[in-house]
């Protein structure tokens, strides 16, 4: 059976990174197609996405929508477009380049190869990767590491890490329904519901570099909802809610 991997990218503003991410996972010896989910880029980065689907008509898909509706709602539109489709193993990146698209590979390896369900690009497994960040955001980040393990102990140290591949069992699994998380937490969110599962995680070292094109969008109600998110998520399942 032929063996499908898919990348669902975000984009929201990336009119200066999307046309070398996609080129650069399009030349992966993997096969990789891609699932682009634009949020009504005012810069004109679905056009450009168009574009590309007119080289590789096959593998690139476009799923456009109004406005911008958050990270969390775009991953799982494009879950459920791949899970639709029937690829068998289901990726996901940032646009900015800050994940290198050659490391899909590495995350793709220990999932088809049956030694975990989902495989996690991390920052922070085999000592910080991390390139060009300020202190101050390094150091947040880590720490939600810590602070999450603490509540959760799930057995992850880079939680909200978007750079990830999964396999299709395990998002079939997840009810998208009861998903609310829609910034950072939906990273830990996905990864704490796959656990509780008894999915297997695995997390594989990667050199995380900050964007050099565009703008972040981190903000101080999105680190708020992951700091509120843990503790929900530990609630629910202790009383068998989540």
């Amino acid at each position: 059976m032929m063996q499908r991997p898919v990348v669902v990218i975000p984009t929201y503003n990336e009119s200066a990174n999307i046309t070398a991410v996609v080129e650069k996972v399009m030349d992966l010896p993997s096969g990789f197609s891609i699932i682009v989910v634009d949020d009504g880029s005012p810069d004109g980065t679905a056009d450009l996405v168009r574009g590309l689907s007119e080289r590789f008509p096959d593998r690139i898909h476009l799923i456009e929508r109004e406005g911008k509706q958050g990270l969390g709602t775009a991953y799982l539109a494009g879950f459920r477009y791949a899970l639709d489709r029937g690829f068998e193993f289901i990726c996901e990146m940032d646009a900015d380049l800050s994940h290198n698209p050659n490391d899909l590979e590495q995350l793709l390896q220990p999932v088809l190869e049956d030694r975990a369900d989902l495989a996690i690009g991390s920052r922070y497994i085999d000592g910080v990767r991390v390139v060009d960040w300020p202190l101050q955001r390094l150091v947040l980040s880590y720490g939600a590491g810590i602070y999450t393990r603490l509540i959760t102990r799930i057995p992850v140290k880079d939680v909200t890490a978007g750079f990830k591949c999964f396999r299709k069992s395990v998002l079939e699994a997840i009810d998208f329904e009861r998903v609310r998380s829609n910034g950072y937490s939906f990273q830990i969110e996905l990864n704490y519901r796959a656990w509780k599962k008894g999915f297997r995680l695995l997390e594989v070292p990667i050199v995380f570099v900050e964007r050099t094109e565009g703008q972040s969008k981190m903000s101080k109600s999105i680190v708020r909802e992951a700091m509120f998110k843990v503790w929900e998520l530990r609630f629910r399942a202790l009383f068998g809610k989540l």
